[in-house]
């Protein structure tokens, strides 16, 4: 299996996650479950159902969680330093628009590019790793293509 990079506080927060779905929603699931039998006739209650329901959800991300922390590899980015690379945090301006924007390159579990954390295996990540500052990069998104100048990148 091939190891999933991962910054120390993404495995942290999966982690975190993990323990909560362990030790909150599972417990609270089986406790919803069992109130719902009590109701009676489980064919149709639906409380018993939404309850199944929920149990199913949590033990599968319970099952997915464990499997990429298996897998996962933790990088200090307050090690690196240089070109672009896992972990770096870049400041981009878009060379259309002069839209300013930053983002850090992390592992595909803990990516959301709503909070600036920029999927490795995107199109723009792969574009900017093993550049440096001052360089311009095209990215071919499904909206277009995009012209982006690298301003700064820092190893946090």
């Amino acid at each position: 299996m091939e190891k999933i990079p991962m910054t120390r506080a993404g495995h942290a927060a999966l982690d975190q996650e993990l323990k909560a779905l362990k030790t909150v929603e599972r417990p609270a699931v089986i406790r919803a479950i069992a109130e719902a039998r009590e109701h009676g006739d489980l064919s149709e209650n639906a409380e018993y159902h939404a309850a199944r329901e929920k149990q199913s959800f949590i033990e599968g991300r319970i099952k997915e969680v464990e499997a990429i922390l298996s897998l996962a590899e933790v990088i200090d980015p307050a090690r690196l330093s240089g070109a672009i690379k896992f972990g770096a945090t870049v400041t981009l301006v878009d060379e259309d628009s002069d839209e300013e924007k930053t983002y850090q390159i992390v592992g595909e579990p803990e990516a959301d590019i709503d909070k600036g954390r920029l999927n490795i295996k995107s199109p723009l990540a792969r574009a900017l790793i093993g550049k440096d500052e001052g360089d311009s990069v095209e990215v071919r998104t499904p909206g277009g293509a995009k012209s982006y100048e690298i301003l700064s990148i820092r190893f946090v």
